[in-house]
């Protein structure tokens, strides 16, 4: 989970393995929240379709290093267009 690192906001705690994942009767889901406004936050749970821990950290790692792509892309237009 290094990208997290990148992405300013997104606490990740290095000594749990399984942040961000949440177990609903078996089936692992992503857990984070969102903050569209300064004065706003949504709490976002996405099921990742599975009951296996290793594929749910792949998932979630996946997911995250996705985030930070599309992240790094809106920065770099952003500074194109100034």
């Amino acid at each position: 989970m290094s990208t997290l690192a990148k992405l300013p906001g997104i606490r990740v705690h290095p000594d749990n393995a399984n942040h961000h994942l949440w177990n609903n009767h078996g089936t692992w889901f992503l857990h984070y929240t969102v903050h569209p406004t300064p004065f706003t936050k949504e709490r976002i749970r996405r099921s990742l379709g599975t009951k296996e821990l290793k594929v749910a950290r792949e998932r979630r790692d996946t997911f995250f290093n996705h985030l930070a792509s599309e992240a790094t892309k809106a920065a770099a237009r952003k500074t194109a267009a100034a």
